[in-house]
C-alpha cells in the first residue's frame, strides 16, 4: 500500500486561513445566543482548525424569523426572475474568484482531495448555480382549457422558507444542490450544516452577501442535529425541510415536520449501491471503473458502488487486478497532488470503518487487501477488498461510508438482478456491458433512483437524482429540483358584469332538464307511430344542405 500521509514533503501545504466563525443570520455575522462555541477538527493530523459558534433552539428561532420576514415582507420572492436571476449569476461568479481559497476549507475541514475540490466540486457549485439562475426567469403556470365558461390558469410560487440539512462528505456540493434551487424559486432559507464541516457554508453566506442577496434571505446556523437540527426540523414557521444524511436521521426529520405544522419533506438518505459486471465487459475498464466507484472520496459517498456483482467467466481475474490496483493507491495528505484519497472525516467515522471491516472478517467474508489503518496520525483507512461475501452479510447489507469493496459471483442475468435489489436502498446502480440487450434489460429491473451504464457518477445539473426505497424521496438538480421549491396555485376568474357562476349553473341545468324532457316524449311518440314504407315518389327531390344553424334544409336549384 503506498502511502504518503503525515509527511508533508514532495508538496507544498498552503496556509489556511479561516475567516468566518460565526452564524449568519438576517445578513451579519453574530454569536450564539449561548455564547457556546464547538470544534473543528482537521481530519489529517486530529488537531482544532477552529471554534464555531454553536447554534440551537434560541439561534434558530431568530433565523426562522429573519427568513420569514424577508419571505413575507422583503424584495426577495417580489423580484422579478431576471433580477433574482442576475444576483445569482454575480454569486457564482464570486464563487469562481475564491476557488482555491474554498476548496482549501472543505480540504482541512473534510479531508477531501485539494485538487479535486479545485478543478471538480468548487467549479461544480458555480456551474449548478448557473444553471438555476437561468431558469429564474422561466418559471410560470399553465393557461387552464375549463369546462366551464371561466378563464382558469395556474401560478407557480415559492413555497416559503425552507430549512436545508446538509451532510459533512460534500459540504459545498451539498450546499448548492439545495441552496440554488431554493433561492431561483424565491424562497428564503435557513441552512445548518454538519457540525463537522461548517467551514464553507460560512463563507458562502458571505459571498451571498456581497452578491447582493438581500439580507434574512440566506441564514447560516452550524450547530449540532439533536439541537439545531432537531429545531429546523419542528419549527412551526418553516414551509419546507430538505434533508441529505443517514436513513435513521431521515425518519427522525419526517416524524419532527409531522407532529409539528406538517412541513413537506424532502430526503436523499443511505445507499448500497450495487455494480454489474458482466463477462463481455473489458476488464480492464471494468476495474478501473469500479475501483473509482468505491473509493472515490475515501468511500464517503452516497452512491459509493460497494456491492460489486462480477460474473463467474471473468470473476478470479477481476478480483487479482482490482487488488493490485487498490494495493497502488496512495492514500495521504489530501494537499498531495499524487494522493488518491485522504482521511475519513473525522473519529467517530474512522473507528465506524475499522469496525465494519472487522464484522466483514468474523462473519466469515476473506481480507483480500487492505483493512488497517494507515499511517501514523490522522484518520486514514487502507483500500479494502473483501470476497466470498454473502448477500446477507452486515458489509453487503449496511452502509459503510468508507473504502471497503464487496466482491461477490453471479452466473445468469436474472440471478443477478435479484441480488442487486437485495437491499433496503435504491440510490443508484452501475451496469458494466457491451450488450445493449442486457443494459436496456437490467436497468429497467434494478429498482434505483440512477442508473450508470458504463460509467459511474454521471452527475449533471440537468439530471434528477434521488433515491427509490429507503433512499428517500424527492430530487435534486434538473427541473425536478427546482419544482419541489414551487407550489402550484390554481386561479379561475368569472367575467365581470356577468351574472354570477351559481345563477348561471342553475339556469343551464333547468335548459338540459327541459331538454332531456323533450328528448323522451319524442321518442316515445316515435315508438307509437305506425312504420310504413316509403315510395319513390315520396322522396325528397331537392339537393340537401346543412344550414349554418346546423340543420338540414332544402333548397332550390337555380
Amino acid at each position: 500500500m503506498a502511502a504518503a500521509n503525515g509527511s508533508g514533503k514532495g508538496f507544498e501545504v498552503p496556509r489556511v486561513e479561516v475567516r468566518f466563525t460565526k452564524l449568519f443570520i438576517n445578513g451579519h455575522f453574530v454569536d450564539a445566543v449561548s455564547g457556546k462555541t464547538f470544534e473543528t477538527r482537521d481530519p489529517r493530523t486530529g488537531e482544532v482548525i477552529a471554534n464555531i459558534a454553536e447554534g440551537d433552539k434560541a439561534d434558530v428561532d431568530l433565523a426562522v424569523k429573519a427568513a420569514r420576514e424577508a419571505f413575507d415582507n422583503g424584495p426577495w420572492p417580489r423580484m422579478t426572475g431576471y433580477e433574482r436571476g442576475r444576483i445569482l449569476h454575480k454569486f457564482a461568479d464570486l464563487i469562481d474568484k475564491h476557488t482555491e481559497e474554498l476548496a482549501m476549507l472543505d480540504t482541512v475541514d473534510a479531508g477531501k482531495l485539494f485538487l479535486v475540490g479545485k478543478v471538480r466540486d468548487i467549479p461544480g457549485a458555480a456551474h449548478l448555480l448557473r444553471y438555476y439562475a437561468g431558469a429564474a426567469d422561466k418559471i410560470h403556470g399553465e393557461t387552464l382549457k375549463m369546462a366551464q365558461q371561466m378563464h382558469g390558469y395556474t401560478l407557480k410560487e415559492p413555497v416559503g422558507v425552507v430549512g436545508h440539512i446538509v451532510p459533512w462528505n460534500y459540504p459545498t456540493t451539498m450546499f448548492f444542490f439545495k441552496v440554488s434551487p431554493a433561492l431561483t424559486a424565491g424562497c428564503t432559507v435557513v441552512v445548518k450544516p454538519a457540525e463537522q464541516t461548517p467551514l464553507s457554508a460560512l463563507f458562502y453566506a458571505h459571498l451571498a452577501r456581497e452578491a447582493g442577496v438581500p439580507d434574512g434571505v440566506l441564514n447560516v446556523v452550524p450547530g449540532f442535529g439533536p439541537t439545531a437540527g432537531a429545531a429546523l426540523a419542528s419549527h412551526m414557521d418553516v414551509d419546507k425541510l430538505s434533508f441529505t444524511g443517514s436513513t435513521e436521521v431521515g425518519r427522525l426529520v419526517m416524524k419532527a415536520a409531522a407532529e409539528s405544522n406538517l412541513k413537506s419533506v424532502s430526503l436523499e438518505l443511505g445507499g448500497k449501491s450495487p455494480i454489474v459486471v458482466f463477462d463481455d465487459a473489458d476488464l480492464d475498464t471494468a476495474v478501473n471503473l469500479v475501483n473509482f466507484a468505491t473509493y472515490t472520496n475515501k468511500g464517503e459517498i452516497c452512491v459509493a458502488g460497494t456491492r460489486i456483482y462480477v460474473q463467474e467467466g471473468i470473476y478470479d481475474a477481476f478480483v487479482k487486478k482490482a487488488a493490485e490496483l487498490a494495493k497502488k493507491s496512495v492514500v495521504g495528505d489530501p494537499f498531495n497532488p499524487r494522493v488518491n484519497q485522504g482521511p475519513q472525516v473525522d473519529k467517530d467515522q474512522y473507528e465506524k470503518v475499522l469496525k465494519y471491516i472487522d464484522i466483514g472478517k468474523r462473519e466469515g467474508a476473506t481480507l483480500v487487501t487492505g483493512g488497517k489503518p494507515c499511517g501514523d496520525k490522522g484518520y486514514y483507512i487502507e483500500p479494502t477488498i473483501f470476497t466470498d461475501v454473502k448477500d446477507d452479510m452486515s458489509i453487503a447489507q449496511d452502509e459503510i461510508f468508507g473504502p471497503v469493496m464487496a466482491l461477490m459471483k453471479f452466473k445468469t442475468v436474472e440471478e443477478v438482478i435479484q441480488k442487486a435489489n437485495n437491499t433496503r436502498y435504491g440510490l443508484a446502480a452501475g451496469i458494466v456491458t457491451k450488450n445493449i440487450d442486457i443494459a436496456n434489460t437490467v436497468s429497467r429491473s434494478i429498482r434505483a433512483g440512477a442508473i450508470w451504464i458504463n460509467c459511474y457518477f454521471a452527475f449533471d445539473p440537468d439530471a434528477p437524482f434521488g433515491g427509490y426505497k429507503m433512499s428517500g424521496f424527492g430530487k435534486d438538480m434538473g427541473m425536478d429540483g427546482l419544482e419541489k421549491y414551487l407550489q402550484t396555485k390554481t386561479v379561475g376568474q368569472q367575467q365581470t358584469g356577468s351574472a354570477p357562476l351559481n345563477a348561471k349553473a342553475q339556469e343551464a341545468g333547468a335548459r338540459a332538464r327541459e331538454r332531456e324532457t323533450d328528448t323522451q316524449e319524442n321518442v316515445a311518440a316515435s315508438q307509437a307511430a305506425p312504420v310504413r314504407a316509403v315510395s319513390a315518389g315520396e322522396l325528397p327531390t331537392e339537393p340537401l344542405e346543412v344550414g349554418g344553424s346546423g340543420n338540414i334544409e332544402g333548397r332550390q336549384r337555380d
